[in-house]
């Protein structure tokens, strides 16, 4: 009879397991057609949904392991998410590939107040969505995906701050996005031209910044919003900018990067002297963009090597560019709608170059920071966004482009990233070096 009550018994905690799996996987459906039918960009019947129904279906098997009661790496998801929990390093953050995301985005126009129109993809009416369906996943590396409620209490009194050009902001504002979702940003700073801004997340005091500084050095520029210089620019190498060294010692974490704007003309000083320029307009020495990014970086390295700063920095290389048949000014476009795999995809020359000096330069300031207790760390996100030619806004930086002329010409975005968008998953990579250095 003692041993009937028992099997009775095991039944129903089985049968009580099988229900509960039965009400969660009923539910999402029921949330998944909800959601799916009241947008037009989510669409379900899209052939990117036919695609990865098998990787959706596979999800099931895991119910029945528990029902059985096999073991299952899905055991852990009683533990709260809001608990960092520490696994095995990955080996190799930055090798991957983009794998399918049936979940999507972690957040989309609607839901955010702090993407700038030209990155406001689906506002701006791209019709497209496949591109938010994508997931960073390194090779032999389970990547957990931004826990925002996590990171706030992680970073509780913290100030962080990407110290760049458009690209940071870009960044930023995909972060600010995220962690929005549990707790509003009070934005308390901005320039005069609303370029360097400042927020707050004043339940977890935690401070964020991005400052405008696409040399890091100090350089007086003469561009308008669209890029159209009325002067060639001016590059003081050997003196840093101040924007950022000002607040260097109250920043707890720090993303420098830089690259692009090394290409444009301009004219480079040192100690107050013309050293020479860079297709300038100008009879002056000729000097190279390689020259002036080495000497450039050098100067930043040696400055944050030498400091006595004890949080963490990280250094992020240059991401590309997907412009195809020009560039920016010269009729560029980007059209492609899904990721390269990889291999299918290789860098520009001039990205290669870049990338080298940053590479070369970083390993030479690593090894003087760790002698010096600076936490200097490479975030080498080239790669991951490589694969990535579908992510840019391209026609889509203006409102709805082709609405009056379905041929209309206009400027494609090929540099800058949708939001939500490829670039979140750049959070993905930050969180877990955090969490697992």
């Amino acid at each position: 009879m003692q041993w009937h009550s028992k099997m009775w018994a095991l039944h129903k905690h089985k049968l009580s397991i099988f229900k509960l799996g039965v009400m969660i996987l009923a539910t999402t459906l029921a949330l998944r057609v909800f959601l799916y039918h009241n947008s037009s960009r989510f669409p379900p019947d899209s052939t990117f949904f036919q695609r990865i129904t098998s990787i959706q279906s596979r999800s099931s098997s895991s119910l029945s392991e528990l029902i059985d009661g096999s073991d299952s790496s899905s055991s852990d998801s009683g533990i709260s998410d809001q608990i960092p929990i520490k696994r095995e390093k990955c080996g190799d953050l930055f090798n991957g590939d983009w794998i399918p995301n049936p979940a999507g985005p972690a957040y989309i126009n609607e839901t955010c107040n702090f993407i700038e129109e030209h990155q406001n993809c689906m506002k701006n009416g791209r019709p497209d969505s496949e591109y938010l369906y994508w997931r960073w996943s390194p090779k032999n590396c389970e990547l957990p995906q931004f826990n925002a409620m996590t990171f706030l209490e992680m970073m509780e009194n913290k100030t962080w701050a990407f110290i760049g050009d458009s690209i940071s902001r870009n960044h930023v504002q995909s972060l600010i996005c995220m962690l929005s979702k549990v707790e509003e940003a009070e934005l308390f700073y901005h320039d005069e031209g609303y370029k360097s801004k400042g927020w707050r997340f004043p339940s977890y005091n935690v401070t964020v910044y991005v400052i405008w500084s696409p040399f890091l050095t100090d350089a007086t520029i003469y561009e308008d919003i669209n890029g159209i210089s009325t002067q060639d620019l001016e590059l003081h190498l050997d003196r840093l900018d101040k924007k950022w060294t000002d607040l260097y010692k109250n920043l707890d974490y720090m993303i420098f990067s830089s690259g692009k704007w090394f290409l444009k003309p301009g004219i480079y000083y040192e100690n107050e002297t013309v050293l020479g320029c860079h297709k300038c307009q100008k009879n002056l020495t000729d000097l190279s963009l390689e020259f002036a990014y080495r000497k450039t970086l050098q100067l930043v390295f040696n400055f944050v090597a030498t400091s006595d700063h004890k949080g963490l920095i990280f250094y992020r290389t240059l991401t590309p560019d997907h412009f195809e048949g020009g560039e920016w000014s010269s009729g560029g476009k980007c059209n492609r709608t899904v990721p390269f795999k990889d291999g299918e995809v290789e860098m520009k020359y001039m990205q290669k170059m870049l990338r080298q000096i940053e590479l070369e330069e970083f390993e030479k300031a690593v090894a003087r920071a760790s002698e010096n207790g600076v936490q200097l760390r490479l975030l080498d996100l080239m790669k991951l966004s490589l694969l990535r030619p579908d992510g840019h806004p391209g026609p889509y930086r203006q409102h709805y482009p082709f609405a009056l002329d379905e041929n209309a010409q206009v400027q494609y975005d090929c540099l800058h990233w949708c939001l939500p968008g490829p670039i979140d998953a750049w959070n993905d990579v930050i969180m877990e070096m955090i969490v697992n250095g």
